[in-house]
């Protein structure tokens, strides 16, 4: 029996860092890189690593410049094309010796280190141990499954971000030939409250700048993100917005190392030199205060435009290209400052000088992530963001507009191929090519997937790529969900604790990863994706495949989809299967912005969407774009409570901790911590390195609890603690969700420390 970690007891502590990359980023991901393969497969890896014809990084959805450096890569995304490209394994004698039971205990860490998955495997109804199984049983079983459910509603199909547009595509169209809308994914847990506050005020959920934009902007506002770890190329981006004279604001509850100081180490000065601060300032907001932040911001800016009209606001831009503005204005300006600065832990100077700087600049660039949409007020604070730019005129020109970073490298475009639990606009272009009427009632999300399950209502899960258990909020109640369910199936690369929380009947269907070479009947195939930027590009493998017995997440769907439908049909899915080109073919068919799929992708760098918005396009019901009415709102903690987010280590992508170290916050050897302002502590009566239980209550009373973690004195704001994510998600119960988008409030959740009792 494997023995089971416990780092608790592990942990050092040294000073936070005060800047990000330089050689020691190259050391450590060369480090990491060969603990895990070869110097051959690594080199392999690394110089074809986000190049034209090469590897797309799986670890984040950051562009490609134009010139492209021969290392174009990050720390993080090296680490994680080779903790893929792994030479461990996980073989069928790996699963007769660990049952179910014991795998269950493990911590993500130990999980992932094991290797690649190298066969189906299943675990029988009643069984302790994966078994192995062929693949033709493998499919036979979940077609029969899905046949014999009541209704197809009773299934749900999940995706992550790692899933390519060619599988994403297909994949919806499977699931609703089949009868559903039930497609949650990845988005829903992180940008879904930037779809829909974008959808709203400009008529299109996604960014609308390019690199070039971020190049060219006089202002980038970095709001509710930490670049440095988890999107570490951005900081390449803004290094060039300061070389061209730009400035860059920081407004984030934890200082981060990357927005301080950035040694690139592909400049001479970032190897022995200071390198660049980034942030020429920083705004230490409470957590939840962005919202209070940007309506201060905007009164402010209307206030100075009555004392010099004409000179602040783009008058000419907000008469032509907006609506809703009389009742913002009269709206916003009821915004009061003691709110403001009760609800930021701000002071008006920190405020205005920034606003000073908005003033000051004609072309600003939003920047933000999950520090915003995994609160309740998400939803209202982006809305507030783009009013902002709408008063500024800073939409739709070169250098300005809105840019949420997405992090999982093809989520934006999952849900472009239609990866939704909505009605995406183009079923009716989907029915006509496929000769069939698509189901037009919405299905579940991931939140309301969850409820389905425990609840009885969903009775099979299959999830194709992504780690649903891990990233999911109230981690109880979801493996509770998933236990209840007939069947779990999971379609992955590597083990992970999705694996080990099985419904009756469980299967794991191995994959091809990003890295490894699909060959097909027709020959070598390449997959696209799509960046956080609108750019479409292809992704070739370059290694062996881990295993012979791996198929690829498209000849996984093709063969599933033949087997639960019947041979024949308006699908040509074996076809399909042999040459993706041929679905190519059909999405450009579907797809709006798609057409000549095949001819443009193969052009170097691939190609963007357009961004009606760059065009003067709103695809709002007033063709305009819109302002928004805010209530305000923060998050109110009782006396002896913190508000806690959860948060990334730099030594870990999505929910898989590469090592238990977050070196640019100084924590060494565990993850099992809980990070305090000194001040509140001292005034909860606890020291430094203590350890406590987390505790959060639900709306319904429910307490829950991250149990024995150590408290770490770390400049976060005052009232404003972090946890790691995903083991912090035991603390957000289900149906805390952000208004509009039914995101988990990650970000937002009240708690209370108590001392641990053994």
């Amino acid at each position: 029996m494997a023995e089971i970690e416990d780092p608790t007891d592990d942990l050092s502590v040294s000073p936070p860092k005060s800047w990000a990359a330089g050689v020691p980023a190259v050391a450590h991901a060369m480090q990491y890189s060969l603990s895990q393969t070869s110097p051959r497969r690594t080199a392999l890896t690394l110089l074809n690593l986000n190049q034209v014809d090469g590897i797309d990084c799986p670890g984040c959805a950051w562009p490609e410049p134009h010139k492209r450096h021969k290392n174009e890569y990050c720390e993080n995304g090296a680490k994680h094309v080779n903790d893929e490209a792994t030479t461990r394994r996980v073989t069928r004698e790996f699963f007769a010796e660990h049952p179910v039971a014991e795998l269950d205990r493990q911590t993500d860490h130990w999980l992932n280190q094991q290797g690649r998955l190298t066969e189906p495997m299943v675990k029988r109804p009643g069984g302790t141990h994966y078994e192995p199984i062929d693949w033709d049983d493998a499919i036979g079983l979940i077609a029969d499954e899905l046949n014999g459910l009541d209704s197809p509603d009773e299934a749900m199909f999940y995706t992550s971000g790692r899933l390519n547009n060619e599988g994403a595509f297909l994949l919806q169209l499977f699931a609703r030939l089949y009868g559903t809308n039930n497609l949650p994914d990845c988005s829903n847990m992180c940008h879904e409250s930037s779809g829909s506050a974008l959808g709203t005020t400009l008529g299109i959920g996604k960014g609308s700048v390019s690199l070039d934009d971020i190049h060219e902007a006089d202002l980038v506002l970095v709001v509710g993100q930490n670049p440095g770890t988890n999107h570490p190329r951005m900081l390449t981006a803004l290094e060039q917005t300061k070389h061209n004279g730009g400035s860059v604001v920081a407004v984030n509850p934890l200082p981060e190392a990357g927005l301080k100081r950035f040694k690139n180490p592909q400049r001479p000065s970032g190897v022995v030199g200071r390198g660049t601060t980034i942030a020429d300032q920083f705004l230490q907001i409470r957590l939840g205060g962005d919202l209070a932040l940007f309506q201060a911001l905007n009164r402010l800016l209307l206030e100075a435009e009555d004392e010099s009209p004409g000179t602040v606001l783009d008058q000419e831009f907000i008469a032509r290209d907006t609506t809703g503005f009389e009742e913002f204005a009269a709206h916003v300006r009821t915004t009061e400052w003691d709110d403001v600065l009760r609800a930021t832990g701000l002071t008006r100077a920190e405020i205005e000088e920034l606003h000073e700087r908005i003033v000051a600049s004609d072309k600003i660039i939003v920047c933000w992530a999950m520090g915003l949409t995994q609160h309740r007020h998400g939803v209202p604070t982006i809305r507030e963001i783009v009013n902002l730019l709408l008063l500024k005129g800073s939409i739709g020109k070169p250098g300005a507009g809105v840019c949420p970073v997405r992090g999982h490298s093809n989520v934006q475009g999952d849900r472009t191929m239609g990866i939704w639990e909505q009605v995406p606009p183009w079923i009716d272009a989907l029915g006509e090519e496929f000769g069939f009427t698509p189901p037009t009632e919405d299905g579940y999300d991931s939140v309301r997937g969850v409820r389905a399950m425990r609840d009885g209502k969903a009775k099979v899960f299959m999830g194709v790529a992504g780690n649903f258990v891990r990233a999911m909020s109230d981690s109880a109640v979801t493996e509770e969900a998933l236990r209840r369910c007939r069947l779990t199936v999971q379609v992955s690369t590597k083990l992970n604790r999705s694996h080990t929380v099985v419904g009756e009947t469980a299967l794991i269907l191995p994959t091809l990863g990003r890295s490894d070479r699909d060959v097909q009947e027709t020959g070598e195939q390449f997959v696209t994706v799509e960046d956080s930027m609108s750019e479409v590009h292809s992704s070739r493998g370059k290694l062996a495949p881990a295993s012979k017995h791996l198929l690829s997440e498209v000849a996984i769907i093709c063969r599933l989809a033949r087997r639960t439908l019947g041979e024949g049909g308006s699908v040509p899915w074996e076809d399909f299967e042999r040459d993706y080109n041929l679905i190519r073919d059909r999405i450009a068919r579907v797809v709006p912005d798609f057409e000549d799929f095949n001819e443009r992708v193969a052009r170097p760098g691939g190609f963007r969407l357009p961004s009606p918005v760059n065009s003067g396009v709103y695809k709002t019901p007033s063709g305009k774009a819109v302002f928004s009415c805010n209530d305000f709102a923060m998050i109110e903690a009782p006396p002896g409570h913190l508000v806690l987010q959860s948060i990334r280590s730099h030594d870990q992508w999505n929910t898989v901790p590469y090592a238990l170290n977050d070196r640019y916050r100084g924590i060494h050897d565990s993850r099992q911590v809980v990070f305090v302002n000194p001040e509140d502590l001292l005034e909860l009566g606890l020291d430094d390195q203590t350890l406590v239980d987390v505790v959060s209550v639900g709306d319904d009373g429910t307490e829950r609890r991250l149990e024995k973690v150590r408290t770490v004195s770390y400049p976060t704001a005052r009232g404003s603690a972090a946890a790691y994510y995903p083991e912090a998600n035991v603390l957000v119960a289900l149906d805390s969700v952000a208004d509009a988008s039914n995101t988990p409030t990650y970000k937002g959740i009240v708690v209370r420390l108590e001392p641990w009792a053994e």
